[in-house]
């Protein structure tokens, strides 16, 4: 599998206000699963200019009862739901949906939702094994509606900033990412997170994040993975616990460069959090700071960041919208990038499970 080129539109962050000429236009939408991820993203999406959140779906009551009145507090109302194919197969006037159910569930219902035509906005991973991350690619190809994938720090001011001047030659050559995320353990009323069998473990969950933005800096990516990692505070916490507590990742990518990450959940607050650095050639970029120093000058310069103090959340929202009113079938987030990106978590994974290096063709097939 061949790396995908990096579109101009790529480095663009969302606007904060949709296109002038496509205001007129009001986009319906459903949001299927409402739980932690899904409220999140519609209290976001019921804050973009000429939309209209006309559908929640989830299999718990209280969480669709509760997206609902969340809708009517925004002045709207919204049909309730229980099952996601009822609701598109009755629900005609739905044109785009969210989805932010759990990881297991999509690629079927990423899938099932592109094949009736409907844009979507789908919760990252694509899937939780690369035959069907492959799978959800080749039907968004096809698909009539746009896909974007839900990779919301590439919408990040700060973040979308840095990487346009990375990609601008402004540090030169990228030479090596590091990056690092501390914090404390997953919440404990979600139990899936718990279970690799459907979250994919959590550098595919969680980890991803960051290794997306690294990707996306170098531009391809990686030819090989070493990883070490594993469960060393929260052992059977909680109960039948299957997925790690910490990890430590290198990448080495084709033109030499590399990234190593570190992440684990026994940080205590406000000790170390997260960091996401890129160095080049001739300098370095902090991606959350929205800052970069040149490599013989001491001291950091402020980036010039578009849509500053925006949410990258809301900017995501924002971004999906004014892609369906432009039919711009490459968000900033798209098919392609989520396929490398995810794969790349899997690459890691695979190489913490067999301690071994492990190597881009065993997972891109």
């Amino acid at each position: 599998m061949q790396s995908t080129p990096f579109s101009r539109r790529s480095f663009l962050a969302a606007p904060a206000l949709l296109s002038a000429r496509n205001a007129a236009e009001v986009v319906q939408v459903a949001v299927v699963g409402t739980g932690n991820r899904g409220s999140f993203l519609l209290r976001h999406m019921l804050k973009v200019p000429d939309v209209k959140v006309v559908a929640v779906c989830d299999i718990i009551p209280e969480r669709v009862e509760a997206a609902a009145k969340a809708v009517a507090d925004a002045g709207g109302s919204a049909r309730t739901w229980s099952d996601f194919r009822k609701m598109l197969d009755e629900q005609e006037e739905i044109d785009a949906v969210v989805l932010a159910t759990p990881d297991y569930t999509h690629k079927d219902f990423d899938i099932a939702i592109l094949e009736v035509g409907k844009h979507l906005y789908a919760e990252k991973p694509l899937a939780t094994t690369p035959e069907d991350c492959r799978a959800v690619v080749t039907q968004a190809k096809k698909a009539k509606g746009i896909f974007a994938v839900g990779f919301q720090l590439r919408h990040d001011p700060n973040r979308n900033a840095g990487e346009k001047f990375i990609h601008g030659g402004g540090i030169g050559k990228v030479l090596m990412c590091h990056g690092i995320r501390h914090g404390g353990d997953l919440p404990r009323n979600i139990p899936w997170y718990f279970d690799k069998t459907k979250s994919g473990d959590i550098v595919i969950d969680q980890g991803i994040h960051i290794l997306d933005l690294f990707t996306w800096a170098i531009g391809s990516h990686p030819a090989r993975a070493m990883a070490s990692g594993g469960t060393n505070l929260f052992i059977n916490e909680p109960p039948g616990r299957t997925v790690m507590d910490n990890y430590n990742l290198i990448f080495e990518y084709p033109g030499g460069e590399r990234v190593n990450f570190s992440h684990h959940y026994f940080d205590p607050p406000g000790f170390t959090g997260i960091r996401e650095l890129v160095f080049g050639s001739e300098g370095a970029v902090d991606l959350p700071g929205g800052t970069w120093q040149p490599r013989q000058k001491r001291g950091a310069v402020k980036l010039d960041v578009p849509n500053a103090g925006q949410d990258s959340t809301y900017m995501a929202m924002a971004s999906f919208i004014d892609d369906i009113r432009n039919n711009n079938r490459s968000p900033v987030n798209n098919a392609d990038s989520a396929l490398r990106s995810t794969l790349q978590a899997m690459m890691a994974t695979k190489a913490i499970y067999e301690r071994r290096i492990v190597t881009w063709e065993e997972v891109a097939g």
